[in-house]
């Protein structure tokens, strides 16, 4: 065999091992280390907010979104509440004055999609619209009634009085601050654990009810 012909043969080979290298195990190597990379990102997530949202890396699906609970709340703020139930009969008007606090929860609910895509340097966060989770009275009602002259309060009115002070305080929830504080904490949050996996942090909303059911 010619020392030309050796020469060709050995620079095919080598062309050959450098395409292989190039070609397969350097992408195989970083796609093992961006998966790595999405399973130790999940942790993270489990850890920060005890769930896994779906993540993909590269268009795959890496891990799927597990969600042992149901809703995230965020934010949980207190908050002090005036109300005042009127009733005019025969012109003479009863009324209950009621004072009481509350616990408002805004979050997110996680029985819609949640998912993080992870693609070069870049994370794209898709979740829904933060909404009032819960709203529920602190025990501390306070009650000061005012009698007509002629139209008296009695239980059924304190009782309606009430229902209709819940629902108001529910009402001041949802128009409250309450639901974007949560917003910004929470992609404050996002950011700071993303921050080792990707130098860009996008997030979306997608389009849910538009209005906030308290529970």
């Amino acid at each position: 065999m010619s020392r030309n012909l050796k020469l060709i043969i050995a620079l095919l080979v080598v062309a050959t091992i450098s395409a292989y290298v190039v070609l397969v195990v350097i992408p195989t190597q970083l796609a093992e280390r961006s998966y790595e990379a999405a399973r130790t990102l999940g942790e993270d997530f489990k850890k920060a907010f005890h769930f896994t949202p779906e993540i993909t890396v590269n268009n795959t699906v890496v891990l799927n979104q597990q969600t042992p609970v149901l809703e995230l709340a965020v934010l949980s703020q207190n908050f002090e509440h005036r109300y005042a139930w009127t009733n005019t009969w025969l012109n003479s008007t009863k009324q209950i004055f009621i004072t009481g606090t509350f616990e408002a929860k805004a979050g997110f609910d996680l029985h819609q999609k949640f998912s993080i895509a992870l693609k070069e340097d870049q994370a794209m966060i898709t979740l829904a619209e933060p909404t009032i989770l819960s709203v529920e009275s602190q025990g501390d009602i306070t009650y000061r009634d005012e009698n007509g002259i002629w139209n008296w309060i009695n239980m059924d009115d304190r009782s309606r009085a009430t229902n209709a002070f819940i629902k108001d305080a529910r009402t001041y929830a949802t128009h409250a601050a309450f639901v974007k504080d949560a917003k910004d904490q929470m992609e404050q949050r996002l950011r700071e654990v993303l921050k080792p996996y990707a130098n860009k942090v996008v997030i979306t909303y997608s389009i849910t009810n538009p209005l906030n059911s308290p529970k």
